[in-house]
């Protein structure tokens, strides 16, 4: 027997509300919808539902979505050992069965026909249909699907059926506000005001240059990178070529450009 506890998110996590996304999403929850984040890589969609389940009380079983996953990766499979043959839940089926919610993370990068399997999740049946077992199982009551993605890696390979879309309500996210960003890479690392306001700052300068050489902008995940590297005594331009330019481009014109500006802010 699974022991649901271990799933539980013991620790308020800290998130800085932005709008009404969380009275959104309880709303949604109260309904047992399924729910659909959106936003740029870094930009706290996976802190919000971690958030949302410590909230709402109820066990979190996340799931990071790669291009090798597999329907058995999700609903599970047999395994072999001393004993002979046994069946293993995957995360999937296991959150159906316990009642959790269930965060399938960037679920763009997994194949198409993988996640077909959700299907059934997403509608009135809230059943899985474990063929290899020959099992139905009922979703509990307290189950909720939520995947995420990042629109701005969308492409014809790697996009969502709109037969998919269309099962799940939608939330946006995209950068906090320069203050907000500026507040949570504060109380996240320790760095002072000053200080998490100059890294933000550099996060605007990269996120303009996105579609002008850049793929994706500076997320405030790195800019708490940089601001704990700083904490922990790394010079500050250092720390922001360390955690800021290297990691998002190799384009020689675009690091000048990025470090032009880390040393005009970092005096």
């Amino acid at each position: 027997m699974v022991d649901v506890e271990q799933y539980k998110v013991r620790k308020a996590p800290y998130y800085e509300v932005q709008g009404d996304e969380v009275a959104i999403y309880e709303a949604a929850y109260a309904e047992r919808l399924p729910m659909m984040l959106k936003g740029p890589t870094g930009c706290g969609k996976s802190r919000f539902v971690e958030y949302m389940a410590w909230k709402l009380g109820r066990p979190l079983i996340s799931v990071a979505c790669n291009e090798d996953m597999t329907a058995s990766d999700l609903i599970g499979r047999f395994l072999l050992d001393k004993d002979g043959t046994r069946w293993a839940d995957g995360p999937l089926t296991l959150a159906a069965r316990l009642g959790a919610i269930c965060y399938l993370d960037e679920v763009v990068e997994a194949r198409q026909d993988t996640t077909v399997v959700i299907h059934p999740l997403t509608d009135y049946r809230r059943t899985l249909p474990l063929d290899k077992k020959g099992e139905l199982v009922e979703a509990h009551p307290d189950f909720q699907l939520v995947i995420s993605y990042n629109p701005g890696y969308q492409s014809l390979m790697k996009d969502l059926k709109q037969s998919t879309k269309q099962r799940f309500a939608a939330l946006e996210f995209d950068y906090a506000k320069a203050e907000t960003e500026a507040l949570i890479v504060g109380k996240e690392t320790g760095v002072d005001a000053a200080t998490a306001e100059k890294l933000v700052q550099i996060g605007a300068r990269a996120r303009a240059l996105k579609g002008h050489g850049l793929a994706e902008g500076i997320s405030t995940r790195l800019l708490v990178y940089a601001a704990r590297l700083i904490q922990r005594g790394v010079a500050p331009r250092t720390a922001c070529r360390t955690a800021l330019v290297h990691p998002i481009t190799d384009d020689a014109d675009i690091r000048d450009t990025l470090e032009h500006a880390i040393d005009v802010i970092f005096l």
